[in-house]
């Protein structure tokens, strides 16, 4: 006779206090599936009307609800540590931490950190917005974002399943209350907003929602790291952005500097708004990149970076066309941004004492799929707005919002020297805990928001299962702000109905950490598999002659940010990630010294 779990009775009675409740002479029965009853990521399938049975295959759980363990799950569970000692043990004990990063053990646990974060990505994809189950479609279809889990049944009898008010909170507000800042809070961790308008820079590669078709589709033509925001996401684009000529990209000199060219000269769509100066609008691989100094100062960087890369290539094969440099160059462009999002975007984001490495042979004698898809829920986390801070200072000058949005002037009057070295300098703001963002932002909150209820995202409690993370029991474990919590609690109604995005955000942060617990262990398991996934760190293509021998070669392995700037300047500034520690770090240096 099959197990009749606690989870199985508990849903039975619950499935009749429903239908005792239901209007007299309504014969509908709800869908099992609404109560998630399939633990361990165990598949709901629906039989008849009222039936259901949970596929557990390949779970290492068993049971009606994959509910219990194997032999040997049961024991790796009791030996392995949680979440929270993981992080711990990463975040402390500076001296084994040396001691590994100096030994061939570093290679082990990156190995280690690569595999258990990437094995949490299913590939080939799963589900996407239209489907809740495989089909040939949603393998198929690269317009859609795929998704982690299947959407809320559509017949379920309240909006996040079976728990929860009837109808979910006014995403205004929401974002009034629980999103907007009362006062700047400062990431703990030192982030500054060289970092922001990276992570912004960086992600709208792949993060390029169609906001005007409904059900989660994509623009982006590809699912990773192509570097499009720099070439254009298309073929046209990438030819008028081209000089045709030794490989390299338009530009246009301004003050003997190289900087993006105009829509005058390269006409290609660019988001700006009516009435600003032709000679102001800039044209970039990313259409909406004019709207922040801040990315197109990135843009102006990585512009130099690849025309001093055909320089460099061009002097060892003078025998190649344009086609070859052009194409050779964008290989090692990716490399240089995988390199330097691994090695510093992510080790900054981590916290680690582990030093992260960028070594793709790592996985070459492992199970790995060097394909990735975009999913829904990766997008939705990524939306990091309260990194932006009050208003930007800049060489002495504050500037408000009002004079810094699709101001391209700023980038040429103050150079990309003071405006890296300015955003280097000046602190980011703490993403999670809530009442962090800016006003100016707080539409983008209402937006996602609205888009995951559209698309029937799942309650934040069933990602954090899937994430092997325990689930929150009430509003006050979830945050450590009683008011807060007693505000998310009335409206809401029940903790297993509290969205994923508000959960995301909301969630009280580690200690001194720029978010919380959910962030880290869901964000980077899409991360890595979606970096280390890029066709550049396959058996076949890492190797010299895909970078045009091993001066490009090199190029991508010693990859910094700190080399990226100061070798397209002409003058070295402070740069990094993290805001300056004392006063002999942030000392400008000239671009000849330690690169």
């Amino acid at each position: 006779m099959k197990e009749f779990s606690i989870l199985s009775s508990w849903m039975f009675i619950n499935l009749l206090l429903l239908e005792s409740s239901s209007c007299a002479g309504d014969s509908s029965v709800v869908n099992p599936c609404c109560y998630y009853p399939c633990q361990n990521s165990g598949v709901c399938v629906r039989f008849g009307t009222d039936g259901y049975q949970c596929d557990c295959t390949r779970t290492s759980f068993y049971g009606d609800n994959c509910t219990v363990p194997e032999f040997w799950t049961r024991v790796r569970h009791m030996l392995k540590p949680s979440p929270t000692t993981v992080h711990f043990i990463l975040t402390h004990f500076q001296w084994f931490w040396d001691l590994v990063n100096n030994s061939f053990l570093r290679d082990t646990f990156m190995r280690l950190v690569l595999t258990v974060r990437s094995n949490l990505i299913p590939s080939p994809p799963t589900y996407n917005t239209k489907y809740g189950y495989l089909n040939w479609e949603s393998y198929y279809n690269i317009s859609y974002y795929t998704r982690l889990l299947p959407p809320v049944p559509e017949d379920c009898p309240l909006p996040m399943g079976t728990k929860g008010k009837p109808v979910l909170p006014d995403p205004q507000v929401l974002a009034e209350q629980f999103f907007k800042r009362k006062k700047f809070r400062p990431d703990p961790q030192g982030t500054n907003l060289m970092f922001a308008f990276m992570a912004q820079h960086f992600t709208h590669q792949f993060f390029k929602t169609d906001h005007k078709v409904q059900g989660g589709f994509t623009k982006a033509l590809g699912h990773g790291v192509d570097a499009n925001n720099i070439y254009g996401d298309e073929l046209v684009r990438q030819l008028q952005l081209r000089l045709h000529e030794d490989g390299k990209l338009k530009y246009q000199l301004v003050n003997g500097e190289m900087y993006p060219p105009t829509v005058s000269e390269v006409p290609v769509h660019m988001v700006y708004p009516e009435g600003l100066p032709p000679e102001q609008r800039l044209a970039i691989g990313q259409e909406l990149f004019g709207i922040l100094p801040g990315l197109t100062t990135y843009a102006t960087i990585w512009l130099r970076e690849h025309n001093r890369v055909c320089d460099v290539l061009k002097a060892e094969h003078p025998t190649w066309d344009d086609e070859q440099l052009f194409q050779t160059t964008r290989l090692i462009i990716i490399g240089e941004i995988i390199n330097i999002i691994i090695e510093e975007y992510v080790q900054h984001l981590s916290g680690y004492l582990l030093k992260l490495k960028f070594d793709p042979p790592l996985l070459f004698n492992t199970p790995f799929q060097y394909s990735n898809r975009i999913a829904l829920e990766f997008c939705h986390l990524y939306h990091w707005h309260p990194l932006m801070p009050d208003s930007f200072l800049i060489d002495g000058d504050e500037i408000p919002y009002s004079q810094f949005i699709y101001n391209t002037s700023i980038l040429t009057h103050y150079g990309v020297e003071k405006l890296v070295d300015a955003f280097s300098r000046q602190p980011a703001g703490q993403i999670g805990g809530g009442q962090n963002s800016h006003e100016i932002v707080l539409k983008v909150a209402e937006m996602v928001i609205r888009e995951s209820r559209a698309t029937r995202v799942q309650p934040f409690n069933e990602y954090r299962k899937k994430f092997n993370l325990k689930p929150y029991t009430s509003f006050y474990e979830f945050t450590d702000d009683l008011e807060m919590a007693r505000g998310l609690e009335e409206l809401y109604g029940d903790i297993d109905a509290l969205e994923f995005y508000p959960g995301i955000l909301l969630e009280k942060t580690r200690a001194n950490g720029i978010f919380g617990e959910s962030m880290v262990e869901m964000g980077a398991p899409f991360s890595l598999k979606g970096l280390l996934g890029n066709p550049i760190c396959s058996p076949e293509y890492w190797k010299p002659s895909t970078f045009g021998g091993e001066t490009g070669f090199s190029i991508v392995k010693t990859a910094t940010l700190k080399k990226l700037v100061c070798l397209n300047t002409k003058w070295c500034p402070y740069v990094d990630f993290h805001v300056p520690r004392n006063e002999e770090e942030a000392k400008p240096r000239k671009p000849s010294t330690e690169l």
